[in-house]
């Protein structure tokens, strides 16, 4: 009896270089599918990351942890998982310093700063979802007779 291959995983390791940009082909090899939005980085398209991302975008500087898990309403631990990834592919860096001295350096005050990569990442998967949205709208564009579902409305 001749066993079928398993099917691939994916695997829970980031990659160490994603990709950002589309592909000019397709897996075919034919010219790009209209629809496929690869530039949809499965690294950021993840609800807590984008949020994360988000706020980083907003605050070049960086944040604390403290501040990311209060923006984001993440627990410690979804926090860190989410970081770790991030910083896997190397969108932020995560700086840990001790405070106090002595007996007193018990506390660790950790600070997230976003990467020159992870802004242009997150910057191009951005303007992917932008496609994304102007895909949809041109979709439901309303006619005399019709109404948009709601969201899709026109800006």
């Amino acid at each position: 009896m001749a066993t079928q291959p398993e099917p691939a995983r994916e695997q829970s390791s980031p990659p160490s270089r994603p990709q950002s940009t589309p592909p000019t082909r397709s897996a075919s090899g034919g010219a790009r599918a209209r629809h496929a939005y690869d530039g949809l980085d499965r690294i950021l398209h993840e609800k807590a990351r984008l949020g994360i991302l988000t706020a980083l975008l907003t605050r070049p500087e960086g944040a604390s942890f403290v501040e990311l898990k209060a923006l984001c309403s993440l627990t410690d631990g979804n926090l860190n998982r989410h970081l770790a990834v991030l910083q896997g592919a190397e969108f932020v860096t995560v700086n840990k310093v001790r405070e106090g001295s002595g007996a007193a350096a018990r506390r660790t005050r950790t600070s997230v700063q976003m990467t020159g990569n992870g802004r242009q990442a997150f910057l191009d998967y951005l303007e992917e979802l932008e496609r994304v949205v102007r895909d949809a709208r041109a979709a439901v564009r309303p006619s005399a007779d019709s109404t948009p579902p709601p969201g899709l409305a026109p800006a």
